[in-house]
C-alpha cells in the first residue's frame, strides 16, 4: 500500500467464480456451502444471488436448498463488495516469507488480527495494508488478506493471501483439512496419557458471549490431538495438532481435560510467578508470562501457485522460553 496511503476503492465490476466441489463434501445445501466459502457475503446476499439466477450448478439454475456432491461444478457471479476504508499503520511485521501470492508472518502477542467491534486500529490488517497494496478480499470487508486467524495473545506463524486466487486455494485447503498446523503450549499438570485425541463439540458459551465452551447439544465438531513433549512437576509442554479450526478450540479443549494453558485466565489457567516455581515464600515479582502460553510453531500447506507443499516454522517467543527455562531449573524431576 505504501506508507501514508489509503486503501483503493473497490472495483465496480462483478466477478465470475468457478468452483469444483471437493471430495469431502457430501449432500450439503448449496447456500450453506457457499456461505462457508464466501463469508464476506451474508447468507441473505447469497440466497438472493441464487434466486436471481447468479448461481449455476452443473450449468443449471438452482434453489437455495439444492444439494451438492463431489465433482459438481458451481459457477457464480459475485456482486461488488463495498469496502470500508482501512487505514494503513506502520506497525512492524515479522515476515518469515513473501512472494507474489502469499505473506507468511510470525505474529506477535497482543495484536488483533483484523478490525472488529471498536478495535479499528492497531491490527494485523492495518499493518498489512501499510506493507502492501496487494491483498485478497479476505474473510470480509475489514479483513483483506486474512485466510485464518490466531487469538490476540497467541503468537506464531500464519499466512495471508495477496490475491483472491491464492485466498480461494488456501481457504479450500483449510476447509478440506489439508493444512497441517502444530502449536506448543505449556499447561498446568501432566496429562495421564502421553498422547491422545480430544473430541468435544464447541459453541458460544451460554452466558458469556465472548467465551466458548463444550456444547454437546448445539456445538460444532472439534478435534484436537496432543502429545506430551516434556514433563515437569505440576506442568507439561504439549504439542497440539488441531484437525478443526474452531474459535478458542485449543484453549477450551485443554481446559476441558483439566489441563488449562498457563496464564489463560479465561479458561482456568493461572498466572505463574518465579517464587512459585522455586517453591519459595511469596514475593513481589512480575509474572513469568502475561498471556496464555500458546504458540503456533508450524504451518504446512500447498502453495497456491506451484501446488507443492511448503512448510514454515516459528521459534518460541522469549516469554515462553523464559517459562520453560524456569520449569527446567526448578520443576524437572
Amino acid at each position: 500500500m505504501g506508507k501514508g496511503t489509503k486503501t483503493k476503492p473497490p472495483s465496480t465490476q462483478k466477478q465470475t467464480v468457478s468452483i469444483a466441489v471437493g471430495r469431502s463434501v457430501r449432500q450439503r445445501r448449496i447456500d450453506n456451502y457457499l456461505h462457508k466459502r464466501f463469508s464476506n457475503f451474508s447468507r441473505v446476499q447469497l440466497q438472493k444471488m441464487i434466486k436471481d439466477g447468479d448461481v449455476k450448478l452443473n450449468g443449471q439454475a438452482v434453489k437455495r436448498s439444492s444439494k451438492i456432491s463431489p465433482g459438481d461444478q458451481i459457477v457464480l457471479i459475485l456482486p461488488e463488495v463495498k469496502k470500508r476504508e482501512i487505514l494503513p499503520e506502520d506497525i512492524p511485521l515479522d515476515i518469515i516469507y513473501e512472494d507474489e501470492s502469499i505473506i507468511v508472518i510470525n505474529k506477535q502477542a497482543g495484536i488483533i488480527v483484523h478490525p472488529a467491534r471498536g478495535n479499528t486500529h492497531g491490527t494485523l490488517v492495518n499493518a498489512l495494508v501499510h506493507h502492501t497494496n496487494k491483498l485478497s478480499s479476505g474473510l470480509g470487508e475489514l479483513r483483506p488478506g486474512i485466510v485464518h486467524r490466531l487469538d490476540r495473545n497467541t503468537t506464531g506463524v500464519m499466512v495471508a493471501a495477496k490475491n483472491d486466487k491464492a485466498q480461494g486455494k488456501i481457504a479450500k485447503q483449510f476447509q478440506n483439512r489439508v493444512v497441517q498446523k502444530h502449536y506448543l503450549a505449556v499447561v498446568h499438570g501432566v496429562p495421564q496419557l502421553h498422547s491422545d485425541r480430544i473430541k468435544a463439540p464447541l459453541g458460544v458459551h451460554p452466558r458469556r458471549r465472548e467465551k466458548y465452551s463444550i456444547r454437546p447439544d448445539v456445538g460444532k465438531e472439534a478435534v484436537t490431538f496432543y502429545e506430551v513433549l516434556e514433563e515437569f512437576r505440576g506442568y507439561a509442554l504439549l504439542k497440539l495438532s488441531p484437525k478443526t479450526g474452531r474459535t478458542h478450540q485449543l484453549r477450551v479443549h485443554l481446559s476441558y481435560i483439566k489441563h488449562p494453558i498457563v496464564a489463560d485466565d479465561m479458561y482456568g489457567g493461572k498466572i505463574v510467578y518465579p517464587w512459585q516455581l522455586a517453591d519459595k515464600k511469596p514475593a513481589v515479582e512480575d509474572p513469568i508470562i502475561n498471556r496464555p502460553a500458546l504458540h503456533a510453531n508450524f504451518l504446512k500447506f500447498r502453495h497456491p501457485e506451484t501446488d507443492k507443499f511448503v512448510t514454515f516454522e516459528s521459534a518460541l517467543p522469549e516469554d515462553m522460553k523464559g517459562l520453560l527455562e524456569l520449569l527446567r531449573k526448578y520443576r524437572s524431576d
